[in-house]
């Protein structure tokens, strides 16, 4: 969580003065002062967010709007998902790739009347947008002016459709305008923490005043940063920076299952070529989850080896999972021992520590389908 640089005023986002109301411990992150936690602590911010509902602020997130007739399929010619094929108000995730297949950042698209939703990442987002400008004959337009709040957990349904019963009409990946309470927001049914949720664009006057509605709710409490990371980590989900980059292919990265068929077919993408030889035969390395055993995390870094002691690999991210009461962590190893239970070490503090390959995501997902 050090994506900024010390020399530079932070940014502050529309609930800046709520988070601080609410007694969080402020950090910076990618160029903005954010919550990392509350008083409740990390742990007892994610157990909630699994048991109930956690509200988040993701204002530091990059929204764009894309207009034009021919918005989705001029966005394709730079990411490998299907975007042409999607339908009015679903949702896809994909990614930017470059000439060598690599990852310049990840993001979610949502189809509009008249174009795309466009969510990138905060750290990314001014190269992104520098590389849809440089790229792209579609409108560009950055929603400066509004908020992004994601309500997280099982009780996410209930805590929104209190102030906008047609939220509940809404399914994983997929999106819409709605009025709650009478603030015209963009929201689509989707997350970073593997449980059932929401992102709600709102207008940024509007921002502290729906939260505080929301977080009115019994149910709903205030989460920071720090269980946002443990929640996607227990999720399987990739960070980028750490788990991908430019360095790493959606196919080594265990992403392939977001490349369209008719992608797969026809290329037409920065980095095709390299990927779609990497679908047809294979990488040497990919991206799994690790199990350690006993207590300790495997943190970012780490070695991971072969029993024999033969270096295959490295953490990515790591830490404790709260929900499992156990390390979690994911990297990338060696194609052959990336089959799921494969019997690995990982180096904690010079000792190699016996650790497992496993499937992810971690923790069942909660998406409503």
């Amino acid at each position: 969580m050090s994506d900024q640089s010390s020399d530079q005023t932070l940014l502050k986002t529309p609930l800046h003065a709520l988070h601080v109301e609410l007694g969080a411990k402020m950090v910076p992150f990618a160029g903005y002062d954010m919550p990392v936690q509350y008083p409740m602590g990390v742990k007892a911010e994610h157990l909630h967010t699994r048991a109930k509902a956690g509200l988040f602020d993701v204002s530091h997130m990059g929204q764009v709007k894309l207009t034009g007739p021919d918005a989705a399929r001029d966005l394709e010619r730079l990411v490998p998902g299907d975007l042409d094929g999607l339908r009015h108000g679903h949702m896809r995730y994909t990614m930017f790739t470059n000439e060598s297949g690599g990852i310049l950042d990840d993001l979610m698209v949502c189809r509009i009347e008249g174009g795309l939703m466009v969510v990138v990442n905060a750290a990314c987002k001014d190269a992104d947008i520098r590389h849809m400008r440089a790229h792209l004959s579609s409108d560009i337009e950055v929603l400066e002016d509004r908020a992004l709040i994601a309500l997280q957990g099982p009780g996410a349904e209930m805590a929104l459709s209190a102030l906008a019963p047609a939220a509940a009409t809404l399914t994983f990946m997929t999106g819409m305008e709605i009025d709650i309470d009478g603030v015209l927001c963009f929201v689509t049914r989707s997350g970073y923490t593997g449980e059932d949720g929401y992102e709600i664009s709102v207008p940024a006057g509007q921002a502290d005043a729906l939260a505080r509605k929301l977080l009115a709710q019994d149910h709903v409490e205030a989460i920071g940063l720090g269980a946002r990371d443990s929640l996607r980590l227990e999720a399987g989900l990739c960070l980028y920076g750490h788990d991908i980059d430019e360095t790493t292919t959606p196919v080594e990265a265990a992403l392939t299952w977001s490349i369209g068929k008719r992608r797969r077919a026809k290329g037409g993408f920065p980095g095709a070529e390299v990927i779609l030889k990497q679908i047809a035969e294979g990488t040497s390395r990919k991206r799994v989850g690790i199990l350690p055993e006993g207590r300790a995390p495997a943190r970012e870094g780490t070695e991971i080896q072969a029993p024999d002691g033969t270096t295959i690999g490295a953490i990515t991210s790591g830490g404790f999972g709260p929900t499992l009461e156990a390390p979690v962590a994911m990297g990338y190893v060696g194609a052959e021992h990336a089959t799921a239970g494969s019997a690995v070490n990982v180096v904690v503090r010079g000792k190699a520590l016996p650790a497992r390959t496993a499937k992810m995501p971690f923790v069942p997902n909660g998406y409503k389908r």
